[in-house]
């Protein structure tokens, strides 16, 4: 943890970012909506160059697809690092599973007067068969 941040600020960025794992374990874009601010996009390198998803785009696939709790789907969701530039703004790495594809997130958070949320998520997908 970076001198920027105070431990109370490294759980409620982990209370956060759980909230996101359980929301998406789950299927349920309320806990999505909640860790995501309404203006954050995921981006990701597509075929075509990057893909730009704006928040309610992404939630309307997630409530679309059936969740992987619904399928007994394994979870191997773990915050693999945490790092605060200052008091207000928080990078988290992590990796999550929707099984065959594998995900390595990157999270950026931003502290606002009601708490921490995501503004953005950039990631990787591995597909294993």
């Amino acid at each position: 943890m970076s001198e920027h941040a105070s431990g109370r600020d490294l759980a409620d960025v982990e209370k956060v970012v759980w909230t996101y794992l359980d929301g998406l374990h789950e299927g349920d874009t309320q806990k999505l909506a909640s860790a995501f601010h309404e203006v954050s996009h995921l981006y990701a390198l597509g075929p075509d160059g990057v893909m730009d998803v704006p928040r309610a785009d992404w939630l309307k696939m997630v409530s679309g697809r059936p969740s992987p709790k619904s399928q007994a789907l394994e979870r191997t969701d773990r915050i693999v690092s945490v790092d605060f530039s200052g008091p207000e703004t928080a990078c988290v790495k992590l990796e999550c599973a929707v099984p065959p594809r594998y995900f390595t997130d990157y999270l950026t958070l931003l502290k606002f007067k009601d708490g921490w949320r995501v503004v953005s998520k950039t990631f990787r997908t591995t597909v294993r068969g």
